[in-house]
């Protein structure tokens, strides 16, 4: 059956004959709902359904999508306080704006007290769930981040904590998880270990990456992951295998975005990535994992002026506006031109939620947590 999504076949005298659009269209059709009742697809199957996308298929995907997350969040869209808490890093991926070499990217961190502020603000303005996110920064020991963790569960009774720090011990990771942590976020960035290798130096592993993300599992977090689309050197095959680790891992969470360069590292002049693709993506990811807690990402926005509605309406139920200090937002450059101010700002929520109501869903106050 799959021949047929090849774009040519040969005739019974050997000639090579155009497929007919409408057997493409049906080859689609019927791996999507293959995904929708199975929920996987093989490598070979994942590729043809993403080479062979079309703007029918788009249509055909989303509104099965839209169904799955309906059927399970309702019309519930789920905002996350984003608070960017250094942009130290001892890391040194080529692709990020904050990388350790980038000796023009403005540093700064923020004081558990600069955090506890942050976090009264956002309850006061109806966040229930707060991202810590930053660079590997050793400044924030586990004795830091545990009592900081109690600090916050104690201020806000009820709220969850998400942390996206990088990598770390699986002792750390369960410290943390005993001091109040709910949830962590540390995207894989890319599946496939010589596409890893192009992306990041040689002392950052993909397999150290996934013994990470498998050991919060083990330890009982809400895990997220997920991975850049159009970054230098992918490939579809690529993609594939990032959406074969992702049914392995099962995680709670997926975050993907476009690839966006920043101008001062090694990526700085290749081009962003698809936001047609990365929205497709979504549903994709949206059928295979019905369950999952599925963000419109900010390089969405940064991408496309109605990128956040249109990874909504392809699935998506996550919102995460930043609660970051004002002064600090624009120094948190991970690539060109991020959104911090406007509608990703946690202070402009009401005309954020009235985007979200122009197209059908309803932004809540709630942890919004995993079902």
């Amino acid at each position: 059956m799959l021949d047929y999504l090849r774009k040519e076949c040969r005739d019974s005298t050997g000639f090579v004959v155009p497929v007919p659009d409408r057997m493409i269209m049906q080859e689609q059709y019927e791996l999507i709902d293959k995904l929708l009742e199975t929920r996987e697809l093989s490598k070979e199957e994942w590729i043809q359904v993403l080479e062979n996308r079309n703007a029918a298929s788009a249509d055909y995907l989303f509104e099965k999508a839209r169904r799955i997350r309906e059927a399970v969040y309702g019309k519930d869209v789920y905002i996350r306080g984003l608070i960017e808490i250094s942009s130290y890093c001892k890391n040194n991926c080529y692709y990020c704006g904050i990388r350790r070499d980038n000796r023009k990217a403005e540093r700064y961190r923020l004081t558990p007290e600069d955090i506890l502020r942050c976090t009264d603000e956002g309850w006061r303005l109806g966040f229930r769930t707060f991202v810590l996110q930053g660079g590997e920064d050793g400044y924030y020991t586990d004795d830091l981040l545990c009592d900081l963790l109690e600090k916050i569960k104690s201020r806000h009774p009820g709220c969850a904590v998400t942390l996206s720090l990088g990598e770390r011990g699986e002792k750390s990771f369960r410290r943390l998880f005993e001091a109040g942590a709910d949830r962590y976020l540390l995207r894989h960035e890319t599946a496939d270990s010589n596409h890893y290798a192009m992306l990041h130096p040689p002392e950052q592993r993909l397999e150290t990456r996934k013994e990470c993300l498998f050991a919060l599992k083990r330890i009982g977090y809400q895990v997220g992951s997920g991975f850049m689309v159009g970054s230098p050197g992918q490939t579809t095959e690529n993609l594939a295998e990032d959406l074969l680790f992702l049914k392995e891992l099962n995680p709670q969470m997926v975050g993907i975005g476009p690839f966006i360069p920043h101008h001062d590292t090694p990526f700085g002049t290749c081009p962003a990535g698809s936001v047609e693709l990365t929205v497709y993506l979504l549903g994709l990811i949206r059928l295979m994992l019905p369950h999952v807690l599925l963000p419109a990402t900010t390089a969405l926005g940064t991408l496309d002026p109605q990128g956040r509605e249109k990874g909504i309406l392809a699935g998506a139920n996550v919102v995460m506006p930043n609660l970051s200090p004002v002064a600090v937002r624009k120094k948190y450059s991970l690539y060109d031109n991020k959104l911090c101010t406007g509608e990703e700002a946690a202070e402009s929520l009401s005309a954020l939620k009235e985007r979200i109501h122009r197209i059908g869903y309803t932004v809540v106050i709630d942890r919004g947590d995993y079902r």
